[in-house]
């Protein structure tokens, strides 16, 4: 890792700041008020010309110039006297999508969740050349409605059948007829698929509109979990189809219907059901389906390619591993038809390969011992890839441009300007930087083109800012930066993330931020509470802002705490060694690394280490019910909020991936089951959890309950009816960070 330093910018500005008296944060500015929200762009389309591109607003659809970052007209304004009535009785428009040639746009509203990516939705046409919106489908809200690449038809899911509509007539076609609750879902996906792959559309037009590729999901086999709902007089059921770890799964078909013979057809995905297909896409031939297969295990993706007419497979790709392969974050067939650009951690790090349409390797385009993140804009004219790495450190996140022969890589970083420079300096705040350059979280928006782009920026202590800048890098104009926030959040405390490193005594060096209270003393003594994450390839210990729990950290640090956060071994951003090397031993690892970072900072002169507490969610609570079991004598209290406390209760893709199946693998299910260690429970302990929760159920917390009464434990249990795993809605995250806040107080 580089040897980066600290700047205060401005430090008159702070020292001004530091006399004057300092608010206090408090719960209700975070989670009632929105005191430190950031403000953003919101849903940013760019336009076919690459001269123009359009924004979301609560008004309507406004057009600006790329050129000038000024606004140019109004596309479709949601009300007013210039649009029909029908416009006026729109609801709130949540999202939009222009057909191929931008004459029609989608627009959705009244979004009502399934599951954590999933939803149902009202959608509507507008036509821009006579101003009129209609509606698509009045029998229902339906999901996942895409336009035809030649504008004239819109595809969608209800009630697991699919369907597309041609929009001149409004004339609906039912592709399906099989969709059935916990049985057949055609179109979309079933829940672990869209939890674990992050896949929820479920069907594809081809580029020539005349086909659809869709999924058909079988899940008769996979057993039901039940949850109740709370509030009536009677609780209500909720069935749903789970699959857990060692369980049967859905059986997934690939068809594609051809829209002139009304015909579907089944493709030969291979002879074994048990497998995934957790990617499909159209090539720019538009008879040519590409898929993606991994076996069980999910040690082995192979791409293969489908002749829509014959339905003949052909192989394209393959990649094995000794441990798993994840599903790359980047597989995108260019319009030359001669080539495909994927991304991939094969020689140990994850970075850009391109192919040819027979699958022989045409280059490594980036190398290195560091991550590519992402490809954010391909300019297939001029030859190159913008992408965003972890170059300069895991813990930030680069901004680079490349050409497609792996030459002339620009990091971009450098190229934002001198106002750039002037925006973030001036703003009161720890910025981290390597010898003069600023780093942080980069990320991209690129035109058609790629002629210019939309940067957003941000480090650990400073909001997004907007900027609209051409290709090299040049600045044209400031768009959103923050600054009444930056200085509000100077207002309310100097309180600040800053970095560092330490190394364990098995000499592996681990990241970390710390956040001292700002009148920070080294002489004396102060408790110390962890947050803590460490599921396999996440990062918490990242330069970039995060509003909620960074403000929480924050008016802890006011209360006299030392919060700190690292990231352990199995975590991402460090290469596919250090993040896989958890393979069959969840929990062990990470456990051990907390502790010893526990203990680390425990040797501080200025930490007590009597009081060191822990707190984590998800994976995070998992990782702090085991620590204050195995690192008993280390941590004085933990907090787990929605933990996974035996992996055999989770879902197979996730947990196998990582584990293998239980019946492979049972000391890796069990050798780190926080519910098998109960009775070395010594500290003070919270556990809260969701009734509602359909990805880590009630399930696990209950049974964790069950072995800490056994044991003769004391511990505090919070259950919230009806939520999920976010634990949100109404004023329900403002009570669990009152929760929290008093335990920490009264227990730390």
């Amino acid at each position: 890792m580089k040897r980066l330093t600290f700047i205060i910018s401005l430090v008159m500005a702070m020292n001004c700041l530091i006399a004057q008296p300092t608010k206090q944060i408090t719960l209700e500015d975070i989670w009632a008020k929105g005191t430190f929200a950031p403000r953003g762009i919101q849903s940013i389309r760019s336009m076919n010309d690459g001269e123009h591109y359009c924004v979301l607003t609560r008004t309507g659809i406004e057009k600006y110039s790329y050129k000038t970052g000024e606004k140019v007209a109004t596309i479709c304004a949601f009300n007013g006297p210039e649009m029909s009535r029908k416009a006026a009785s729109l609801p709130p428009i949540e999202d939009y999508e222009f057909s191929a040639d931008e004459q029609k746009i989608l627009l959705s509203s009244g979004f009502e969740p399934i599951y954590r990516h999933s939803g149902v939705s009202d959608y509507y046409i507008y036509t821009v050349a006579n101003g009129q919106f209609s509606k698509i489908s009045k029998a229902g809200k339906q999901r996942l409605t895409t336009l035809s690449p030649d504008g004239t038809k819109a595809a969608y899911v209800r009630d697991n059948n699919l369907f597309y509509m041609d929009l001149d007539s409004e004339t609906e076609h039912q592709i399906t007829f099989d969709g059935k609750l916990n049985a057949i879902i055609n179109g979309t996906t079933d829940w672990v698929y869209e939890e674990e792959f992050a896949i929820t559309q479920g069907f594809y037009w081809s580029p020539d509109s005349k086909k659809i590729s869709y999924y058909r999901f079988d899940e008769s086999k996979v057993r039901e979990f039940t949850m109740q709902t709370w509030g009536g007089l009677y609780p209500e059921n909720y069935n749903y189809k789970y699959p857990k770890a060692g369980e049967d799964n859905s059986v997934v078909d690939i068809y594609i219907y051809n829209l002139e013979s009304n015909q579907s057809m089944r493709l030969n995905t291979g002879s074994e059901n048990d497998q995934y297909l957790p990617r499909m896409q159209w090539t720019k031939d538009p008879n040519k389906l590409a898929f993606m297969r991994m076996n069980r295990l999910q040690n082995t993706m192979e791409l293969l390619t489908a002749d829509a007419t014959t339905g003949k497979i052909r192989p394209l790709y393959t990649e094995q591993s000794n441990t798993y392969v994840d599903v790359p974050g980047t597989w995108e067939f260019l319009s030359d038809g001669k080539s495909f650009v994927i991304t991939s951690e094969k020689d140990g790090y994850n970075h850009i390969y391109l192919y040819d349409m027979e699958g022989q390797l045409i280059r490594q385009v980036t190398s290195g011992n560091y991550e590519v993140v992402d490809i954010c804009g391909i300019d297939e004219k001029g030859q190159k890839f913008y992408f965003r790495s972890h170059e300069s450190s895991p813990i930030n996140t680069d901004l680079y441009a490349i050409d497609f022969k792996g030459k002339k890589k620009v990091c971009m970083n450098h190229q934002l300007g001198g106002e750039v420079e002037k925006i973030v300096s001036a703003q009161p705040a720890l910025h981290l930087r390597d010898g003069k350059n600023l780093l942080g979280s980069y990320s991209a928006t690129f035109s058609t083109g790629c002629k210019y782009y939309i940067c957003i920026f941000s480090d650990a202590n400073t909001a997004p800012v907007y900027t609209l800048h051409d290709a090299k890098g040049k600045l044209i104009k400031v768009l959103q930066d923050n600054a009444a926030l930056q200085q509000r959040l100077a207002e309310y405390g100097r309180e600040q993330k800053e970095f560092g490193t330490l190394t364990t005594s098995e000499g592996v060096e681990l990241n970390y931020y710390i956040i001292k209270p700002a009148n920070f003393d080294e002489n004396k003594q102060y408790p110390l509470f962890f947050y803590v994450y460490g599921g396999p390839g996440n990062q918490q210990v990242t330069n970039s802002y995060g509003w909620s729990d960074y403000n929480w950290f924050r008016m802890l640090a006011q209360k006299g705490y030392v919060v700190a956060c690292f990231d352990g071994r199995g975590t991402g951003g460090r290469g596919a060694d250090f993040k896989k090397m958890t393979y069959r031993n969840l929990g062990h690892y990470e456990c051990i690394d907390a502790i010893e970072t526990a203990k680390w900072f425990g040797k501080k002169p200025w930490i007590d280490e009597r009081r060191i507490g822990i707190f984590g969610w998800s994976f995070g609570g998992y990782l702090s019910s085991l620590c204050i079991l195995k690192g008993n004598d280390v941590f004085k209290s933990a907090i787990a909020v929605a933990p996974v406390t035996t992996w055999r209760y989770y879902d197979n893709i996730y947990t196998e991936r990582f584990l293998q199946r239980p019946q492979e693998n049972p000391d890796g299910y069990d050798n780190n089951s926080p519910i098998n260690f109960a009775n070395l429970l010594k500290g003070n302990y919270l556990l809260v959890h969701g009734t509602g929760d359909d990805n880590v159920h009630f399930q696990n917390a209950l049974d964790l309950v069950t072995a800490l009464e056994k044991a003769d434990k004391q511990f505090e249990f919070r259950v919230y009816p009806n939520k999920n795993h976010s634990i949100y809605g109404g004023n329900t995250r403002l009570n669990l960070y009152k929760l929290m806040t008093d335990f920490i107080i009264r227990k730390l």
